[in-house]
């Protein structure tokens, strides 16, 4: 679906990021692997294919070093069609008052400055698209409150904001804008946050899964980062070109609007 595209995709050095990097080389788009681990050198390594691929290490809050990412982008594959704005952080687990200011800012920085530094360095090669695509990466925590989550919980709905209104912006060059809110996604990150949960609730791990993020879900489980990944592929695709300025779950059924 994705063929002769090329995507920028960040946080690609694992979890859901890797999985979107995968998922577009596979169907057929040049993919920049973007972020500051040296995980995108493994993600390049698993999908296998150097000529389509370019690991740029990447800190999403550095604009000069997301300014050369989009750079040797377009100097690798003559042009730039979609991003992926996947990078992004958990933040603290505390109750407001506990909460310290850096670590605030930090989860801003990364969640959302960072969304919008490379979009707004990726917008001029967009406009130039043939079909032009903004995904961002939110959450269902960006829609209903989580507890103890206060930074993330701000971070999410902003990322929101940033997409419907990125989405009239570039709307007239036929640059569609999205954003996908994935319930909870197995991996790694999810695993932290659980433990986090855990602790506030003083309960145990599984409890807390079941408690914050199974037991109010229509199918009772977590997401696949396969099923998030399927979601940018449409999204970027030519069968999503109607579709823009929304906000999408994949989320097993735990938020309805």
């Amino acid at each position: 679906m994705l063929d002769g595209t090329t995507a920028i995709v960040t946080g690609a050095s694992g979890g859901i990021g890797r999985c979107i990097s995968s998922e577009f080389a596979a169907e057929g788009a040049n993919v920049t692997l973007a972020a500051r681990s040296e995980g995108i050198y493994e993600t390049a390594d698993l999908i296998d294919d150097p000529d389509r691929t370019l690991a740029v290490e990447t800190d999403v809050t550095d604009e000069q070093a997301v300014e050369r990412a989009v750079e040797l982008t377009v100097a690798e594959f003559d042009g730039l069609d979609v991003v992926v704005n996947n990078a992004g952080i958990a933040g603290p687990t505390a109750p407001v008052e506990e909460v310290d200011v850096a670590e605030w800012h930090r989860t801003m920085a990364v969640n959302v400055t960072g969304t919008f530094l490379l979009t707004k360095h990726a917008v001029p090669h967009l406009r130039e698209s043939d079909r032009g695509s903004v995904i961002n990466l939110s959450s269902i925590s960006g829609k209903r409150p989580l507890r103890s989550r206060t930074p993330y919980a701000a971070s999410k709905m902003a990322v929101i904001g940033l997409t419907r209104t990125l989405a009239f912006e570039l709307g007239a060059d036929d640059v569609t804008v999205n954003a996908i809110c994935p319930g909870a996604t197995r991996g790694p990150r999810i695993d932290r946050v659980i433990e986090g949960q855990a602790e506030q609730l003083g309960v145990s791990q599984a409890e807390a899964r079941r408690q914050v993020f199974t037991d109010d879900a229509a199918l009772g489980t977590l997401v696949d980062p396969e099923d998030v990944a399927a979601m940018a592929v449409y999204l970027a695709s030519e069968r999503g070109r109607h579709i823009t300025a929304q906000d999408i779950n994949v989320d097993g059924g735990s938020v309805w609007y």
